[in-house]
């Protein structure tokens, strides 16, 4: 992937149509963290989430959720890569995992099918990513990082599981992410990040791949071949000597800047940071 300036998270107020009292409550849960932090932490104010759907089981070697419809959720989603414009909205947002240790051993699936192509040439015939954000929520209960991933076209399916080391698509060569204590890899299908020529990447924005969150430490790319997009995210805190970290996944769907975007929320539990 070619190298990509930089995003800058901002706060993000949206309206909706579900009377006052939601509009409340998320006129409440729109602050967010900027996007180049200090690795001790910060202490702004930082975006809420609202109650979460029932967390799929944890007893299974494996968890699959089918695509969720549409919901009336308050999304935590506020990691936004620019200023809000009049006009920006959320559409719906989903909890896909609540709360959820998925793995290693015991990954997590949200499956969405897509016609393909999605969209007429010259638009990819995917999902396409278009942007990455980042941010710090201290203040939420349970406090929480989070890298979001915002796609053009639609929702693509995707795994979500911790690994041993990553590993790059198709070669399998191990991919470094120093200062990482463990690593969660997600893994979309039916996804791309480059054009559809394949001559230039469809990202727009993104932070810088060491992050220095208390949980977010860092994240990287690992393939984008023939509909399978994959990053890993490094969580600054190894497996096996501290308690598990939990995962939280939203799905937001919203217009933004004039663009109807796809965005699939990884959120990382930093309770045990405080």
């Amino acid at each position: 992937m070619s190298a990509i300036t930089a995003g800058k998270e901002w706060p993000h107020v949206t309206a909706r149509s579900a009377g006052a009292g939601a509009l409340a409550l998320l006129l409440a849960l729109t602050a967010c963290t900027p996007s180049t932090p200090q690795p001790g932490g910060s202490s702004q104010p930082a975006a809420s989430s609202a109650a979460p759907t029932t967390a799929p089981p944890t007893t299974a070697p494996s968890t699959t959720m089918a695509a969720p419809s549409a919901s009336a959720t308050v999304p935590a989603d506020s990691d936004e890569t620019a200023p809000p414009q009049s006009g920006d909205k959320v559409i719906s947002s989903t909890v896909t995992l609540n709360w959820t240790w998925p793995g290693p051993g015991r990954p997590f699936t949200a499956a969405h099918e897509n016609p393909v192509p999605i969209s007429p040439p010259p638009a990819a015939p995917l999902p396409a990513l278009y942007a990455i954000g980042a941010g710090m929520h201290p203040a939420e209960t349970p406090p929480y990082d989070q890298l979001s991933f915002r796609f053009q076209g639609g929702f693509p399916g995707y795994d979500i599981e911790f690994v041993p080391e990553l590993t790059a698509d198709g070669s399998g060569l191990p991919i470094p992410m120093p200062g990482t204590g463990a690593i969660l890899k997600v893994v979309f299908h039916g996804a791309q990040a480059h054009t559809a020529d394949g001559t230039a990447t469809t990202i727009t924005s993104a932070p810088a791949p060491a992050i220095g969150y208390p949980a977010l430490t860092s994240y990287a790319p690992a393939g984008d071949f023939e509909g399978v997009l994959s990053y890993g995210i490094g969580v600054g805190r190894p497996m096996n000597t501290a308690p598990e970290t939990k995962v939280r996944v939203y799905e937001v769907e919203k217009i933004e800047r004039g663009q109807h975007l796809y965005v699939v929320a990884v959120q990382l539990d930093t309770s045990h940071w405080k």
